[in-house]
């Protein structure tokens, strides 16, 4: 799916999901499980680009983070999702751990904003991301980040029913393994999305703060 769209500072947000150690860092608690997928598609080195660009341009950079965890998290919930479950018995993004830092090339520079953390999938769901995008004029959205077919997925479909013009980072996301790259990027996106882009598709689209387009 390709865009008919450009990307400007005037309009356009970059959402970095979930950028914490315990994904994307060797040594982080999730790397192994991410680590072929994320070294076939250059995910990091792509997820670089992509926020380079951003920052170049001048489009506005937040941050959606998952919950940080703490032991007596969800004790007392009544309902818990297997991911939720699955979470707290690894305390993974553990509140204080070096897993629940920021990757270091992706830590947010003053000036960027860093959302309410999310308890489950939805960057959206009982946070201040709507509010935050709309008090900065975001009508466009562009997502890279972890993981695809969990928080990156139901982010950006929560982001189509509120309104917004959808872009997914296909080499610039990550996940467990091939079928989900397939579910998310063949199956689901193309019932909501309304661009799923290469990263240099993307970099092809965006203009500066002048308008000029980047080449």
């Amino acid at each position: 799916m390709t865009s008919d769209a450009r990307y400007s500072p005037q309009d356009t947000a970059l959402l970095i999901v979930d950028p914490y150690n315990d994904f994307l860092s060797e040594g982080g608690k999730l790397w192994p499980r991410a680590k072929d997928v994320a070294e076939r598609v250059g995910l990091l080195d792509h997820m670089r680009t992509v926020l380079a660009t951003a920052r170049d341009r001048g489009l506005r950079v937040f941050v959606v983070p998952h919950h940080r965890t703490a032991p007596g998290d969800y004790r007392t919930w009544e309902y818990l999702s297997p991911t939720q479950q699955r979470v707290m018995a690894g305390q993974t993004f553990a509140e204080g751990s070096w897993g629940a830092e920021w990757h270091p090339d992706f830590r947010p520079r003053e000036g960027e904003i860093v959302v309410r953390q999310h308890w489950a999938s939805s960057g959206f769901a009982n946070t201040d991301l709507d509010l935050l995008l709309k008090q900065h004029h975001v009508r466009k959205t562009v997502f890279i980040g972890m993981r695809a077919n969990t928080c990156v997925d139901t982010t950006a479909r929560f982001g189509q029913e509120l309104g917004y013009h959808v872009t997914l980072v296909r080499d610039a996301i990550g996940s467990f393994g091939w079928e989900e790259m397939t579910a998310t990027f063949d199956l689901n996106a193309p019932l909501y999305a309304h661009a799923v882009l290469t990263t240099g598709e993307f970099v092809g689209l965006v203009d500066g703060a002048d308008g000029e387009g980047f080449r």
